[in-house]
């Protein structure tokens, strides 16, 4: 389902997108095409898409997202100042949280990726759902 809604008339160039996604792996790649309609042109559209692409792997493996009918939400916000992703899962037993760098163990380093490519992220909920929330701002100069 795709929902487009409107924002506040300030800002014009303001849109926002909301799309939820089967809990499979499949899904993933239609996450990053979603976006990738949505956000051309966009000067860190590659970094947006690496993120959501991480984000959305950690909805389906480590949340009720990814059982027998799980879903989860995409959003995309985007205006002047730049653009705001959120994937909102179903929620599971452990949280968000950065690895160490150093840890050698296979896997479990998406959320430094999202460190590094963002200017900030955060996450809020529980075990029942959780929403993380990643922003990219509009580069003014070169």
């Amino acid at each position: 389902m795709l929902l487009a809604e409107s924002v506040p008339a300030e800002s014009a160039a303001s849109m926002y997108w909301r799309r939820v996604f089967h809990g499979k792996a499949d899904q993933v790649r239609l996450v990053r095409a979603f976006a990738a309609h949505l956000l051309a042109g966009f000067p860190s559209l590659d970094d947006v898409l690496l993120v959501l692409d991480e984000l959305a792997v950690n909805a389906v493996r480590h949340t009720r997202s990814g059982r027998d009918g799980g879903r989860f939400t995409v959003e995309v916000g985007m205006d002047v100042a730049g653009v705001i992703v959120y994937v909102t899962d179903q929620g599971g037993p452990g949280e968000p949280r950065l690895r160490d760098i150093i840890d050698l163990a296979e896997g479990g380093r998406g959320l430094l990726t999202v460190e590094a490519l963002t200017a900030s992220w955060s996450w809020t909920g529980d075990a029942r759902g959780r929403t993380v929330r990643a922003t990219f701002p509009t580069r003014c100069c070169a």
